[in-house]
This record gives C-alpha cells, sequence and structure tokens, in this order.
C-alpha cells in the first residue's frame, strides 16, 4: 500500500502499531478509514503515531470500522488467527459482494473469472528468463 508524507523518526506507540496492523488488514488506505469515520487523514496519521486519548464513542467506531474488538486496539487481547481466504482490500470488497442480489454477484463474479482467465494465459505466455 502507498504512502505519502513525511515518515516520522520516533516509535510508533503500541496503540499506533496496533492501530495500523488492523488498518492495513482491513485494506484501508488512511484517506479510506478517515472518510468512513467522518475524520481527516491528518487525525488517523496522528492516532498512528503520537499517544492519543480517544473518545470512547472514537474508539469503538474505530474498531468496529476495522473489525476488531477495541480491546485489541488498546492492547487488552490479541486478534484472533485468520483463517484462509482473502485479507484486507479483497476481502473487504468480496464482504460487500456478498452483500448484493445474487444475480448482480454472479455478474460480476463472470467478469472476476474472465480477468483471473486472461492474467493466467498472459502469465503463460511471458517468456522466461534464465540467469546465465
Amino acid at each position: 500500500m502507498a504512502t505519502s508524507g513525511r515518515p516520522t523518526d520516533r516509535p510508533r506507540t503500541n496503540f499506533g502499531q496496533r492501530l495500523v496492523k488492523a488498518r492495513e488488514e482491513a485494506g484501508f488506505s488512511q484517506q479510506e478509514l478517515a472518510r468512513k469515520l467522518g475524520v481527516s487523514q491528518r487525525a488517523i496519521g496522528w492516532w498512528e503515531r503520537e499517544p492519543a486519548a480517544l473518545k470512547p464513542e472514537q474508539l469503538a467506531a474505530l474498531a468496529d470500522a476495522l473489525g476488531v474488538p477495541a480491546d485489541y486496539l488498546v492492547g487488552r487481547q490479541n486478534l484472533p488467527k485468520r483463517g484462509t481466504g482473502p485479507v484486507g482490500k479483497a476481502r473487504r470488497l468480496m464482504q460487500e459482494l456478498s452483500q448484493l442480489p445474487r444475480t448482480r454477484q454472479q455478474r460480476i463474479l463472470a467478469v472476476v473469472e474472465d480477468m483471473l482467465t486472461a492474467q493466467q494465459l498472459a502469465a503463460q505466455n511471458e517468456p522466461t528468463t534464465k540467469a546465465g
């Protein structure tokens, strides 16, 4: 995932580390998460870098948006091991897809299958290079 802005020279707080991990696993950029929560991207960046005192409703909204328990964000529990299947943005898109009517799901999946087949064929036809 692309990052922008100036990286900090200070280590992240424990809360910030957990927030970044949860955000990336959920497939959100800072901007996307900010939009979902109705805050600025700078607020998300600040929460990830600096000691932050979030209001209880902010912490609850953040946990809900990321699909993690608030106790994980504050360091009181670990995340459960993820099963197999898509992660991050792919998982989020598949969840959104599952909310659509079945006929729309089938149309979208047909397009995805066609694109995957095209990518597989392209990969098979790429010339291989051998180190000499």
